[in-house]
């Protein structure tokens, strides 16, 4: 198949012109590919992961451990995706003085490029890593384990108590979650079964 820009581009979600290696909060949502519930259940309410969904929290953490800029605010891991608040700081752990404040608009890096210690990296690395350990696991590569890109919000100092408590009672809202697959079942094929 040779390339063709009309039907072969990528379009960013991400808002033009900003800089996502800026200090600041960010609510990012990262889904399984096709939605599929691979990190465990929910049962009243509560989230209980399965062995990929141990991976994924290890990950997680691990991630944020590795990069000095990024700190881990509320997160959750869902059956078929993760909801966080990442918070990056500057390489010396400073704690941001205020959480995000729209501004001019800087210069981007190219297209479809990577700026070091940006929110994309961090997403990045931390989606690369889960998926590698993931296909370890399942002896079978292959199957793409998340969605191609993620959602990010820039989080306002006024808007961060409710995104954590979003966050925090997401696992009892999973029967109105849009993400549960119970809304779209008859459109659902299930990829891989894991044996756990």
């Amino acid at each position: 198949m040779n390339f063709n820009p009309q039907k072969h581009h990528r379009r960013s979600i991400r808002l033009k012109g900003y800089d996502y290696a800026q200090l600041g909060a960010y609510f990012v949502t990262i889904c399984t590919y096709q939605r599929q519930c691979w990190f465990g259940e929910i049962l009243d309410g509560r989230m209980y992961l399965n062995q990929i969904g141990n991976v994924v929290v290890q990950e997680w953490v691990r991630s944020s451990q590795i990069r000095q800029e990024i700190e881990l605010d509320t997160w959750v891991i869902m059956p078929n995706h993760i909801h966080g608040i990442v918070l990056i700081t500057d390489i010396n752990k400073v704690v941001a003085q205020s959480l995000v404040s729209l501004h001019t608009p800087t210069s981007n890096p190219e297209p479809l490029h990577r700026q070091p210690r940006s929110l994309s990296t961090f997403i990045a690395g931390f989606k690369a890593s889960v998926t590698k350990r993931i296909n370890i696991i399942r002896q079978a590569p292959g199957i793409p384990i998340w969605q191609r890109n993620y959602h990010e919000r820039i989080v306002r100092e006024e808007s961060l108590k409710t995104i954590r408590a979003y966050i925090v009672n997401n696992p009892q809202r999973w029967a109105d979650d849009p993400e549960n697959p119970q809304h779209y079942l008859e459109n659902q094929q299930v990829l891989i079964d894991l044996p756990f």
